[in-house]
Protein backbone atom coordinates (compact mmCIF):
# COMPACT_ATOMS: atom_id res chain seq x y z
CA UNK A 1 0.00 0.00 0.00
CA UNK A 2 1.34 3.60 -1.12
CA UNK A 3 0.20 6.71 0.82
CA UNK A 4 0.65 10.37 -0.19
CA UNK A 5 0.05 13.76 0.74
CA UNK A 6 -1.35 14.60 -2.58
CA UNK A 7 -4.09 13.07 -4.79
CA UNK A 8 -2.20 10.08 -6.48
CA UNK A 9 -1.35 7.26 -4.25
CA UNK A 10 2.29 6.27 -3.86
CA UNK A 11 3.59 10.08 -5.10
CA UNK A 12 5.09 12.68 -3.53
CA UNK A 13 7.45 15.51 -4.82
CA UNK A 14 11.08 15.44 -3.31
CA UNK A 15 10.58 18.40 -0.95
CA UNK A 16 12.16 18.70 2.64
CA UNK A 17 9.26 17.55 4.06
CA UNK A 18 9.38 14.17 2.29
CA UNK A 19 13.14 13.81 3.46
CA UNK A 20 11.70 14.92 7.11
CA UNK A 21 8.50 12.13 6.67
CA UNK A 22 10.98 8.99 4.93
CA UNK A 23 11.67 6.37 7.53
CA UNK A 24 11.12 6.86 11.03
CA UNK A 25 14.29 5.36 11.87
CA UNK A 26 17.07 6.67 10.42
CA UNK A 27 19.94 4.97 8.54
CA UNK A 28 22.77 6.61 8.98
CA UNK A 29 25.39 5.76 6.02
CA UNK A 30 28.86 6.31 6.19
CA UNK A 31 31.33 7.10 4.08
CA UNK A 32 32.03 4.78 1.17
CA UNK A 33 35.23 2.47 1.31
CA UNK A 34 37.26 1.79 -1.70
CA UNK A 35 36.98 -1.93 -0.71
CA UNK A 36 33.18 -1.71 -0.11
CA UNK A 37 33.25 0.33 -3.75
CA UNK A 38 35.44 -2.63 -5.58
CA UNK A 39 32.74 -5.18 -3.98
CA UNK A 40 30.27 -3.45 -5.58
CA UNK A 41 31.80 -3.51 -8.82
CA UNK A 42 32.69 -7.36 -8.61
CA UNK A 43 29.27 -7.83 -7.86
CA UNK A 44 28.03 -5.61 -10.79
CA UNK A 45 30.07 -7.45 -13.42
CA UNK A 46 28.96 -10.50 -12.47
CA UNK A 47 25.58 -9.69 -13.70
CA UNK A 48 26.41 -9.96 -17.23
CA UNK A 49 29.22 -11.52 -17.84
CA UNK A 50 27.66 -15.04 -18.24
CA UNK A 51 24.86 -13.35 -20.49
CA UNK A 52 26.19 -11.74 -23.30
CA UNK A 53 28.68 -14.06 -24.67
CA UNK A 54 25.92 -16.37 -26.11
CA UNK A 55 24.55 -14.17 -28.60
CA UNK A 56 27.62 -14.36 -30.65
CA UNK A 57 27.63 -18.35 -29.48
CA UNK A 58 23.95 -18.86 -30.55
CA UNK A 59 24.84 -19.49 -34.51
CA UNK A 60 26.99 -21.73 -33.28
CA UNK A 61 25.12 -23.74 -30.35
CA UNK A 62 21.98 -23.45 -32.79
CA UNK A 63 24.33 -25.63 -35.73
CA UNK A 64 25.53 -28.02 -33.42
CA UNK A 65 22.39 -28.50 -31.22
CA UNK A 66 20.06 -28.86 -33.85
CA UNK A 67 18.03 -25.58 -32.42
CA UNK A 68 15.56 -23.71 -34.09
CA UNK A 69 15.92 -19.79 -34.39
CA UNK A 70 12.80 -19.95 -32.10
CA UNK A 71 14.31 -22.27 -29.57
CA UNK A 72 17.58 -20.26 -29.44
CA UNK A 73 14.99 -16.94 -28.48
CA UNK A 74 13.56 -19.35 -25.47
CA UNK A 75 17.68 -20.19 -24.58
CA UNK A 76 18.46 -15.87 -24.95
CA UNK A 77 14.55 -15.42 -22.75
CA UNK A 78 15.10 -17.55 -20.19
CA UNK A 79 17.48 -16.08 -18.17
CA UNK A 80 15.18 -13.00 -17.89
CA UNK A 81 12.00 -14.98 -17.45
CA UNK A 82 13.68 -16.55 -13.86
CA UNK A 83 14.59 -13.32 -13.30
CA UNK A 84 10.58 -12.11 -13.33
CA UNK A 85 9.92 -15.09 -11.46
CA UNK A 86 12.92 -14.73 -8.35
CA UNK A 87 12.81 -10.86 -8.68
CA UNK A 88 9.80 -10.62 -5.98
CA UNK A 89 10.63 -13.24 -3.49
CA UNK A 90 14.01 -11.56 -2.43
CA UNK A 91 13.03 -8.41 -0.31
CA UNK A 92 11.64 -11.06 2.19
CA UNK A 93 14.34 -13.68 2.15
CA UNK A 94 16.62 -10.79 2.43
CA UNK A 95 15.05 -9.28 5.51
CA UNK A 96 15.29 -13.35 7.14
CA UNK A 97 18.70 -13.68 5.81
CA UNK A 98 20.83 -10.70 5.37
CA UNK A 99 22.20 -8.94 1.94
CA UNK A 100 25.43 -10.02 2.72
CA UNK A 101 24.68 -13.90 3.21
CA UNK A 102 22.52 -13.63 0.88
CA UNK A 103 24.94 -12.20 -1.87
CA UNK A 104 27.49 -14.77 -0.92
CA UNK A 105 24.96 -18.06 -1.82
CA UNK A 106 23.88 -16.10 -4.97
CA UNK A 107 27.67 -16.01 -6.14
CA UNK A 108 28.47 -19.89 -5.25
CA UNK A 109 25.39 -20.64 -6.95
CA UNK A 110 26.57 -18.68 -9.71
CA UNK A 111 29.66 -20.33 -10.14
CA UNK A 112 27.83 -23.44 -9.93
CA UNK A 113 25.50 -22.90 -12.61
CA UNK A 114 28.17 -21.55 -15.05
CA UNK A 115 29.68 -24.46 -14.72
CA UNK A 116 26.95 -27.01 -15.34
CA UNK A 117 25.96 -24.78 -18.02
CA UNK A 118 29.17 -26.00 -19.91
CA UNK A 119 28.82 -29.87 -20.05
CA UNK A 120 28.32 -31.16 -22.89
CA UNK A 121 24.83 -31.93 -22.54
CA UNK A 122 21.54 -29.75 -24.15
CA UNK A 123 19.91 -30.44 -20.84
CA UNK A 124 22.88 -28.64 -18.77
CA UNK A 125 22.64 -26.54 -21.07
CA UNK A 126 18.96 -24.96 -20.29
CA UNK A 127 19.57 -26.26 -16.70
CA UNK A 128 22.60 -24.35 -15.89
CA UNK A 129 21.23 -21.05 -17.63
CA UNK A 130 18.46 -21.27 -15.09
CA UNK A 131 20.27 -21.73 -12.12
CA UNK A 132 22.87 -18.78 -12.73
CA UNK A 133 19.76 -16.78 -13.67
CA UNK A 134 18.28 -17.23 -10.31
CA UNK A 135 21.79 -16.06 -8.98
CA UNK A 136 21.86 -13.01 -10.95
CA UNK A 137 18.21 -12.07 -10.27
CA UNK A 138 19.35 -11.84 -6.33
CA UNK A 139 22.19 -9.71 -7.19
CA UNK A 140 19.91 -7.37 -9.50
CA UNK A 141 17.76 -6.58 -6.55
CA UNK A 142 19.90 -6.32 -4.18
CA UNK A 143 22.74 -4.50 -5.32
CA UNK A 144 20.97 -1.10 -5.35
CA UNK A 145 19.75 -2.16 -1.64
CA UNK A 146 23.46 -2.50 -1.19
CA UNK A 147 24.44 1.48 -2.19
CA UNK A 148 21.51 3.06 -1.05
CA UNK A 149 22.58 1.71 2.54
CA UNK A 150 26.28 2.47 2.16
CA UNK A 151 26.90 5.12 -0.06
CA UNK A 152 26.20 8.75 0.83
CA UNK A 153 23.21 10.03 -1.37
CA UNK A 154 25.23 12.49 -3.30
CA UNK A 155 27.28 9.67 -4.70
CA UNK A 156 24.10 6.91 -5.68
CA UNK A 157 23.89 8.06 -9.31
CA UNK A 158 27.69 8.63 -9.74
CA UNK A 159 28.07 4.36 -8.01
CA UNK A 160 25.11 3.25 -9.89
CA UNK A 161 26.58 4.22 -13.44
CA UNK A 162 30.14 3.08 -12.05
CA UNK A 163 28.19 -0.09 -11.37
CA UNK A 164 26.53 0.16 -14.48
CA UNK A 165 30.38 0.60 -16.63
CA UNK A 166 31.49 -2.62 -14.57
CA UNK A 167 29.02 -4.38 -16.04
CA UNK A 168 29.28 -2.68 -19.19
CA UNK A 169 32.91 -3.58 -19.64
CA UNK A 170 32.15 -7.42 -18.57
CA UNK A 171 29.15 -7.70 -20.55
CA UNK A 172 31.33 -6.18 -23.70
CA UNK A 173 34.70 -8.30 -23.38
CA UNK A 174 32.23 -11.64 -23.00
CA UNK A 175 30.09 -10.69 -26.14
CA UNK A 176 33.97 -9.79 -28.14
CA UNK A 177 36.06 -12.72 -27.08
CA UNK A 178 33.40 -15.63 -26.73
CA UNK A 179 33.51 -16.76 -30.45
CA UNK A 180 37.08 -15.95 -30.45
CA UNK A 181 37.56 -18.67 -27.25
CA UNK A 182 35.52 -20.75 -28.75
CA UNK A 183 38.22 -20.94 -31.33
CA UNK A 184 41.06 -21.94 -29.47
CA UNK A 185 39.57 -24.12 -26.13
CA UNK A 186 39.17 -27.42 -26.46
CA UNK A 187 34.97 -27.49 -26.30
CA UNK A 188 35.12 -25.00 -28.57
CA UNK A 189 31.32 -22.97 -27.30
CA UNK A 190 30.97 -25.19 -24.53
CA UNK A 191 34.30 -23.65 -22.96
CA UNK A 192 33.57 -20.19 -24.03
CA UNK A 193 30.33 -20.29 -22.09
CA UNK A 194 32.41 -21.16 -19.09
CA UNK A 195 35.18 -18.20 -18.66
CA UNK A 196 32.78 -16.32 -16.59
CA UNK A 197 33.28 -18.45 -13.53
CA UNK A 198 36.86 -16.29 -13.01
CA UNK A 199 35.10 -13.28 -12.64
CA UNK A 200 32.61 -15.18 -10.28
CA UNK A 201 35.27 -16.38 -7.83
CA UNK A 202 36.99 -13.11 -7.72
CA UNK A 203 33.97 -11.63 -6.55
CA UNK A 204 33.41 -14.38 -3.81
CA UNK A 205 36.82 -14.06 -2.56
CA UNK A 206 36.16 -10.61 -1.48
CA UNK A 207 32.62 -11.14 -0.07
CA UNK A 208 33.64 -13.78 2.03
CA UNK A 209 35.45 -12.22 4.52
CA UNK A 210 32.24 -9.79 4.64
CA UNK A 211 30.43 -12.82 6.18
CA UNK A 212 31.75 -11.96 9.62
CA UNK A 213 29.64 -10.04 12.10
CA UNK A 214 26.69 -9.97 9.15
CA UNK A 215 22.88 -10.75 10.76
CA UNK A 216 19.77 -10.86 9.22
CA UNK A 217 18.45 -7.13 7.96
CA UNK A 218 16.02 -7.22 10.44
CA UNK A 219 17.68 -6.97 13.19
CA UNK A 220 19.22 -4.31 11.95
CA UNK A 221 17.57 -1.85 9.79
CA UNK A 222 13.94 -2.80 10.41
CA UNK A 223 12.99 -3.77 13.35
CA UNK A 224 11.03 -6.96 12.50
CA UNK A 225 9.85 -5.16 9.42
CA UNK A 226 10.29 -4.98 5.34
CA UNK A 227 8.49 -2.70 2.80
CA UNK A 228 5.75 -4.06 1.39
CA UNK A 229 5.45 -4.71 -2.83
CA UNK A 230 4.59 -0.75 -3.99
CA UNK A 231 2.05 -2.17 -6.41
CA UNK A 232 -0.23 0.82 -5.83
CA UNK A 233 2.12 3.55 -7.13
CA UNK A 234 2.04 4.68 -10.00
CA UNK A 235 5.19 5.97 -10.03
CA UNK A 236 6.75 2.04 -9.35
CA UNK A 237 4.84 1.05 -11.93
CA UNK A 238 6.30 3.82 -14.48
CA UNK A 239 10.29 2.80 -13.02
CA UNK A 240 9.46 -1.13 -14.27
CA UNK A 241 8.11 -0.51 -17.26
CA UNK A 242 10.89 1.97 -18.18
CA UNK A 243 12.94 -1.25 -16.80
CA UNK A 244 11.49 -3.48 -18.63
CA UNK A 245 12.11 -1.39 -21.49
CA UNK A 246 15.39 -0.73 -21.59
CA UNK A 247 16.10 -4.29 -20.42
CA UNK A 248 14.25 -5.63 -23.68
CA UNK A 249 16.50 -3.10 -26.27
CA UNK A 250 19.52 -4.24 -24.35
CA UNK A 251 18.90 -8.25 -24.63
CA UNK A 252 16.84 -8.60 -28.08
CA UNK A 253 20.26 -6.78 -28.87
CA UNK A 254 22.67 -8.82 -27.43
CA UNK A 255 20.66 -11.63 -28.74
CA UNK A 256 19.79 -10.99 -31.98
CA UNK A 257 21.98 -8.17 -33.51
CA UNK A 258 24.64 -10.75 -34.30
CA UNK A 259 22.13 -12.72 -36.22
CA UNK A 260 20.79 -9.40 -38.18
CA UNK A 261 24.17 -8.26 -38.74
CA UNK A 262 25.04 -11.54 -40.52
CA UNK A 263 21.96 -11.93 -42.54
CA UNK A 264 22.78 -8.17 -43.86
CA UNK A 265 25.63 -9.87 -44.72
CA UNK A 266 28.42 -9.10 -42.25
CA UNK A 267 30.40 -11.88 -41.12
CA UNK A 268 30.18 -13.86 -37.74
CA UNK A 269 33.09 -12.51 -35.81
CA UNK A 270 32.70 -9.24 -37.49
CA UNK A 271 28.91 -9.05 -35.69
CA UNK A 272 30.30 -9.98 -32.64
CA UNK A 273 33.02 -6.91 -32.58
CA UNK A 274 30.11 -4.68 -33.84
CA UNK A 275 28.00 -5.91 -30.36
CA UNK A 276 30.95 -5.19 -28.62
CA UNK A 277 30.78 -1.64 -29.60
CA UNK A 278 27.58 -1.47 -29.03
CA UNK A 279 28.37 -2.25 -25.46
CA UNK A 280 31.49 -0.15 -25.54
CA UNK A 281 29.30 3.01 -26.64
CA UNK A 282 26.90 1.68 -23.85
CA UNK A 283 29.48 1.87 -21.21
CA UNK A 284 31.41 4.94 -21.98
CA UNK A 285 27.89 7.00 -22.30
CA UNK A 286 26.91 5.59 -18.67
CA UNK A 287 29.98 7.04 -17.44
CA UNK A 288 29.80 10.19 -18.84
CA UNK A 289 26.20 10.47 -17.78
CA UNK A 290 26.33 11.37 -14.13
CA UNK A 291 28.82 14.72 -15.35
CA UNK A 292 26.24 16.06 -17.42
CA UNK A 293 23.58 15.13 -15.03
CA UNK A 294 25.21 16.28 -11.55
CA UNK A 295 22.61 17.90 -9.22
CA UNK A 296 19.67 17.52 -11.44
CA UNK A 297 16.94 15.47 -9.26
CA UNK A 298 14.54 15.76 -12.02
CA UNK A 299 15.52 13.73 -14.97
CA UNK A 300 12.75 13.52 -17.35
CA UNK A 301 14.15 14.77 -20.34
CA UNK A 302 17.56 12.82 -20.11
CA UNK A 303 15.15 9.50 -19.71
CA UNK A 304 13.19 10.08 -22.51
CA UNK A 305 15.69 11.59 -24.86
CA UNK A 306 17.32 8.36 -24.12
CA UNK A 307 14.94 6.24 -24.96
CA UNK A 308 14.46 8.64 -28.50
CA UNK A 309 18.17 7.89 -29.49
CA UNK A 310 17.55 4.43 -29.18
CA UNK A 311 14.21 4.50 -31.33
CA UNK A 312 16.71 6.41 -33.92
CA UNK A 313 19.12 3.62 -33.83
CA UNK A 314 16.36 0.56 -34.51
CA UNK A 315 15.09 2.89 -37.30
CA UNK A 316 18.33 3.37 -39.01
CA UNK A 317 19.22 -0.21 -38.99
CA UNK A 318 15.88 -0.60 -40.74
CA UNK A 319 15.91 1.60 -43.29
CA UNK A 320 19.80 2.19 -43.96
CA UNK A 321 22.02 -1.09 -43.19
CA UNK A 322 25.01 -0.30 -44.61
CA UNK A 323 24.92 2.01 -42.32
CA UNK A 324 24.83 -0.44 -39.66
CA UNK A 325 27.75 0.79 -37.55
CA UNK A 326 25.78 4.31 -37.07
CA UNK A 327 22.95 2.84 -36.15
CA UNK A 328 24.97 0.74 -32.95
CA UNK A 329 26.47 4.06 -32.29
CA UNK A 330 22.72 5.37 -31.67
CA UNK A 331 21.99 2.38 -29.53
CA UNK A 332 24.66 2.36 -27.55
CA UNK A 333 24.28 6.01 -26.86
CA UNK A 334 20.36 5.69 -25.85
CA UNK A 335 21.69 2.57 -24.02
CA UNK A 336 23.85 3.98 -21.67
CA UNK A 337 21.57 6.48 -20.60
CA UNK A 338 18.43 4.41 -20.04
CA UNK A 339 20.48 1.81 -18.17
CA UNK A 340 22.28 4.01 -15.62
CA UNK A 341 18.73 5.81 -15.02
CA UNK A 342 16.67 2.33 -14.74
CA UNK A 343 18.88 1.07 -12.09
CA UNK A 344 19.57 4.42 -10.41
CA UNK A 345 15.40 5.62 -10.23
CA UNK A 346 15.51 2.07 -7.92
CA UNK A 347 17.22 3.64 -5.10
CA UNK A 348 16.40 7.55 -6.33
CA UNK A 349 12.62 6.72 -5.82
CA UNK A 350 12.75 4.78 -2.74
CA UNK A 351 12.99 6.83 0.25
CA UNK A 352 14.82 3.88 2.43
CA UNK A 353 16.61 0.49 2.06
CA UNK A 354 14.13 -1.92 2.82
CA UNK A 355 12.16 0.14 0.17
CA UNK A 356 14.72 0.22 -2.12
CA UNK A 357 14.41 -3.64 -1.71
CA UNK A 358 11.05 -3.50 -2.17
CA UNK A 359 10.93 -1.63 -5.35
CA UNK A 360 13.62 -3.27 -6.61
CA UNK A 361 11.97 -6.37 -6.55
CA UNK A 362 8.69 -5.49 -8.31
CA UNK A 363 10.79 -2.74 -11.17
CA UNK A 364 13.02 -6.17 -11.85
CA UNK A 365 10.00 -8.67 -11.55
CA UNK A 366 7.82 -6.55 -14.02
CA UNK A 367 10.74 -5.36 -15.92
CA UNK A 368 12.36 -8.68 -16.87
CA UNK A 369 8.77 -9.80 -17.39
CA UNK A 370 8.18 -7.16 -20.33
CA UNK A 371 11.76 -8.55 -21.62
CA UNK A 372 11.88 -11.61 -21.40
CA UNK A 373 9.06 -11.24 -24.54
CA UNK A 374 11.47 -9.63 -26.45
CA UNK A 375 14.44 -12.37 -27.85
CA UNK A 376 11.42 -15.17 -27.93
CA UNK A 377 9.02 -12.90 -29.79
CA UNK A 378 11.75 -11.56 -32.35
CA UNK A 379 12.41 -15.07 -32.72
CA UNK A 380 8.78 -15.99 -33.80
CA UNK A 381 8.51 -13.10 -36.11
CA UNK A 382 12.11 -13.72 -37.83
CA UNK A 383 11.15 -17.70 -38.38
CA UNK A 384 7.14 -16.61 -39.33
CA UNK A 385 8.52 -13.73 -42.40
CA UNK A 386 11.72 -14.91 -42.88
CA UNK A 387 13.04 -11.18 -42.02
CA UNK A 388 14.27 -8.79 -39.46
CA UNK A 389 11.87 -6.33 -41.00
CA UNK A 390 8.70 -6.60 -38.24
CA UNK A 391 10.95 -7.17 -35.83
CA UNK A 392 13.39 -4.06 -36.14
CA UNK A 393 9.44 -1.98 -36.05
CA UNK A 394 8.53 -3.49 -33.47
CA UNK A 395 11.76 -2.22 -31.38
CA UNK A 396 11.29 1.11 -32.76
CA UNK A 397 7.82 1.45 -31.66
CA UNK A 398 8.60 -0.39 -28.08
CA UNK A 399 11.54 2.45 -27.81
CA UNK A 400 9.24 5.37 -27.98
CA UNK A 401 6.95 3.73 -25.64
CA UNK A 402 9.85 3.63 -23.28
CA UNK A 403 10.19 7.37 -23.53
CA UNK A 404 6.96 7.94 -22.12
CA UNK A 405 7.70 5.42 -19.02
CA UNK A 406 10.70 7.12 -18.81
CA UNK A 407 9.43 10.47 -18.64
CA UNK A 408 7.03 9.47 -15.74
CA UNK A 409 9.53 7.76 -13.74
CA UNK A 410 11.86 10.47 -14.15
CA UNK A 411 10.22 13.03 -12.04
CA UNK A 412 11.45 14.34 -8.85
CA UNK A 413 8.63 11.89 -6.92
CA UNK A 414 9.23 8.99 -4.18
CA UNK A 415 7.44 5.66 -3.84
CA UNK A 416 5.96 5.38 -0.73
CA UNK A 417 5.76 1.98 0.81
CA UNK A 418 4.28 1.01 3.71
CA UNK A 419 5.96 -1.69 5.95
CA UNK A 420 4.73 -5.23 6.68
CA UNK A 421 5.64 -6.67 9.91
CA UNK A 422 7.30 -10.42 9.59
CA UNK A 423 5.08 -13.26 10.87
CA UNK A 424 6.93 -16.41 11.60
Amino acid sequence: MTTSRNSRAGLTTATKADRIATPKTPVTTPALSVGLLIAILLVAANLRATLTGVGTLLPAIEHDTGLTASEGGVLSTLPLFVFAVTSPFVGRTSHRVGTTRLLVAALAVLAAGTVIRSLPSLACLFVGTVILSVAIAVGNVLLPTVIRTHVPGPQVHTVSALYVTAMGVVAALSSGISVPLAGVLPGTWHSALAWGVVVTVAALAVWLPRLRGSRPDGDVRSRGTHARTPWRSWLAWQVSFFMGLQSLAFYTAVAWLPSILSQQGMSTTAAGWTLFYYQLVALVTGMLLPLITRGRHDQRFAAAAGSAIVAAGFALLLLFPALALAACTLLGLGAGVCLVLALSFQSQRATGPSETTALAGMAQSIGYLVAAAGPLLLGVLHDTTGSWTGALLLLTALSLVMAAAGYGAGRDRHVRVRPDRETD
